[in-house]
């Protein structure tokens, strides 16, 4: 069972239209895929998000959907288009991707098309921190950051940036000082989500931050890899107690308890 679950639809805005996959009842979670695009795994998140009491929206950004996200032909695909996308901005200090105004047009849609307090979304590695940039909507009450890492961490000032125009993030800021917050995820080794993206994350945002650090060090007593970087996909370790899976499960209590479904899933 994979992605034949979901409804196909298509959303467009400002000229771009993209495939838009969708399951389930309740307030909106917006998944949006990691490279290489819509994998098993991402689809196997999903799922649990539905299973929580929500209703999941799944934007096809890039790659082939339900393709293996170990698959190495479907990696170089996926790399090679957004390499060259004008939607996404890998390199570029204090700007958002192009493609973060077409997620926050189909963000809003949802709400508007479901109704309910707001939506919550979850972005993942490239689209990590696309959440940062849509909490700076009123309706998006639960934005999570699962290894962000854009832009490109090739330099201090890279690994540091978050991503964002200075004027997004101060209505960010604005938005966390009315008590709105963001959850983050990232492995404490990985390089592709610097920790010093995390460090400013809590200097902008203060305790509205929350950070999920996961220990990937060398020898770490809970056998995540050196290398491990998808915190609820590939590099998640499906077993009660182990801190991917007491992340994945944070992210679901975060989405119930913002968007109001607690009560329906207890």
């Amino acid at each position: 069972m994979g992605i034949e679950r979901y409804e196909r639809g298509e959303f467009t805005h400002d000229g771009t239209t993209h495939d838009v996959y969708r399951r389930g009842s309740g307030p909106v979670v917006m998944v949006i895929a990691e490279v290489p695009g819509i994998t098993p795994e991402v689809l196997a998140y999903a799922d649990r998000v539905v299973d929580r009491g929500c209703s999941v929206v799944l934007p096809h950004l890039f790659g082939r959907v339900g393709g293996g996200s170990r698959d190495p032909r479907n990696l170089a695909r996926t790399l090679a288009h957004v390499c060259v996308s004008k939607e996404f901005n890998l390199f570029g200090l204090r700007r958002q991707s192009p493609v973060t105004d077409w997620l926050r047009a189909l963000g809003r849609a949802e709400h508007e098309r479901t109704g309910g307090p707001g939506i919550g979304v979850i972005g993942m590695c490239l689209t990590g921190g696309f959440g940062l940039a849509m909490m700076a909507d009123d309706w998006v009450l639960a934005p999570v950051l699962s290894q962000p890492s854009l832009p490109v961490g090739l330099t201090k000032r890279h690994r540091a940036d978050l991503g964002v125009d200075d004027a997004t993030l101060a209505q960010v800021k604005a938005r966390a000082a009315d008590g709105s917050c963001l959850l983050a995820l990232r492995f404490t080794g990985d390089k592709l989500s610097p920790g010093e993206r995390f460090h400013r994350l809590r200097h902008e945002l203060g305790d509205r931050f929350m950070a999920v650090e996961i220990d990937s060090s060398r020898g770490n007593p809970h056998g995540n890899s050196v290398v491990a970087h998808s915190v609820v996909t590939v590099d998640l370790q499906d077993v009660p107690g182990h801190p991917t899976r007491e992340a994945l499960d944070r992210t679901l209590d975060f989405f119930a308890e913002r968007l109001g479904v607690e009560a329906a899933t207890a």
